[in-house]
């Protein structure tokens, strides 16, 4: 047995299992990460205009207002049939973000207007966000190869086509 005694070990390697494990997670805890069980029209009907977003980004309050006004979807009407709008709703609900930097409520629920979106992009110059190869904030998977299932790391990023040397430079900073 080892010097620590038995208790002590044990204490020692449960520790270390939940490091390894917190290893495992990324550091937004697994906020951002697609869940399971998304219904098949989200990916479908969301999807069709812009990224699928993991419901972690936003809290319910927002998803509320979002889904209840699809007819005037940030100046499109997104409407779905009723079955399908609640099946979402519901989904989007129950996975939405509790806690932390994404429960606040972002001015008119967008994503891109989250203090903590715009903190963590607060060094990308305004000319990026118009590269015809981005082609604005809200087009995730322009630079985070992940985007799709929710993966937004840092270590993951991909330049987009069009930055100048300069913007390039800075990218790597």
């Amino acid at each position: 047995m080892s010097r620590l005694g038995r208790p002590a070990t044990l204490a020692v390697l449960a520790a270390a299992l939940g490091l390894a494990a917190a290893g495992a997670v990324r550091a937004d805890g697994g906020r951002t990460a697609m869940p399971p069980g998304a219904p098949p029209a989200y990916a479908q009907e969301c999807g069709a205009c812009h990224l699928a977003y993991p419901p972690g980004l936003l809290p319910a309050r927002s998803w509320q207002r979002l889904a209840g006004g699809l007819d005037h979807h940030f100046g499109t009407d997104a409407s779905l049939d009723a079955a399908t709008a609640q099946s979402i709703a519901t989904w989007l609900q129950a996975h939405a973000a509790r806690g932390g930097r994404a429960a606040e409520e972002p001015p008119q629920d967008r994503i891109t207007r989250a203090a903590w979106f715009q903190r963590k992009h607060r060094h990308i110059e305004p000319a990026v966000w118009t590269l015809p190869a981005v082609r604005g904030a809200a087009h995730c998977a322009a630079c985070h190869e992940g985007a799709a299932r929710g993966r937004f790391d840092d270590d993951a990023l991909r330049q987009p086509a069009g930055l100048t040397p300069r913007q390039r430079r800075a990218w790597s900073d």
